[in-house]
């Protein structure tokens, strides 16, 4: 049996937030309390699979999964860094690619635990040594989701306690429930704000290193535009200084932010088929990070010396404006 998803929450308020600590420490319920038109009320502002809780679902398909040491994909599961071959053999996408790092799946521990908040840890070497030989050393990671009112915060932290310097990117695959509001027209006409000045080129889904004006697909996501039935499974590169997405429900005047720090250099924006979400992915880099780096492009791949850490947070927020 897996273990019991653990529920935080916010005692003045009562808006919650429940994560499964052994499926990747995802967070994939997320109901602030919103002073909506109607009374306040709690909604879900994150979507995930039916029985997701029951860990027997995909687990890059629901909620907010934490994606480390690398997100997206790397060409073929092959990268080489500081003159070593290395190979990803556990994450394949069934194009014959590695995705999504190595903690989306893994059982994370918890270390400290409040009403309104949660910390796990994860380590390769202690918790899942059969990764360490796929990648460049060991690392340990700590994270942390606190809610208070309209807000869901995560912190992240990544020490490389290995040797050698550590490579890595960092990135969130947040699944956000359409409509946020809960009623309207099944979300297609929610807006969608991204501060984005070019798209990745991709080949397979994976970036070749080449970049291309927004055009028709993504010409209207600086300022923001209507999801209108848009495809998306697309790496875009954040204009300098970029530190906020947002999504806002015409019907209900709902606006979620996620807030970030500058270390975020790539947004991915992804629509699943089913359209009942829309995914907006800040990552540290670009997918394909190690390929574009030997190919003279900077792809914001980070390099962690031995003893030394990463730390960031992330901010989701849930407003309501007035519709007069």
């Amino acid at each position: 049996m897996p273990a019991s998803p653990l529920t935080i929450a916010d005692a003045k308020t009562g808006s919650s937030a429940t994560v499964l600590p052994h499926l990747g420490f995802n967070c994939f319920s997320w109901r602030p309390q919103l002073k909506l038109p109607d009374g306040a009320e709690t909604r879900e502002m994150l979507w995930a699979e039916s029985g997701f809780d029951a860990a027997d679902k995909k687990p890059s398909r629901s909620g907010v999964p934490l994606l480390f040491p690398f997100p997206g994909r790397i060409r073929g599961g092959v990268f080489e860094f500081e003159g070593k071959r290395h190979e990803v053999s556990d994450r394949a996408d069934g194009l014959g690619n590695a995705i999504h790092g190595f903690v989306i799946d893994a059982v994370w521990r918890v270390v400290d635990r409040a009403d309104d908040a949660v910390t796990a840890v994860f380590q390769p070497s202690v918790d899942a040594p059969g990764t360490l030989d796929q990648w460049t050393g060991d690392y340990a990671l700590r994270a942390t989701y606190r809610v208070a009112a309209g807000r869901l915060d995560f912190e992240f932290e990544a020490n490389n306690v290995g040797q050698t310097p550590l490579p890595f990117g960092f990135g969130t695959h947040a699944y956000f429930r359409l409509p946020l509001g809960g009623a309207g027209d099944g979300g297609e006409e929610t807006t969608v704000v991204a501060p984005v000045d070019a798209e990745w080129a991709a080949a397979g889904l994976v970036p070749s290193g080449e970049t291309l004006p927004l055009g028709e697909l993504g010409g209207s996501l600086p300022e923001g535009g209507p999801l209108a039935r848009r495809e998306f499974d697309t790496p875009y590169r954040f204009r300098e200084g970029a530190t906020e997405t947002r999504l806002t429900d015409p019907h209900t005047g709902v606006t979620v932010s996620q807030r970030f720090d500058t270390s975020m250099r790539c947004c991915v924006i992804y629509t699943p088929n089913h359209r009942e979400a829309v995914c907006l992915e800040p990552y540290t880099c670009v997918p394909n990070p190690f390929e574009l780096e030997a190919s003279g492009v900077e792809s914001g791949l980070r390099v962690l010396a031995p003893g030394a850490a990463y730390r960031t947070a992330i901010t989701l927020e849930a407003s309501v404006a007035s519709l007069a």
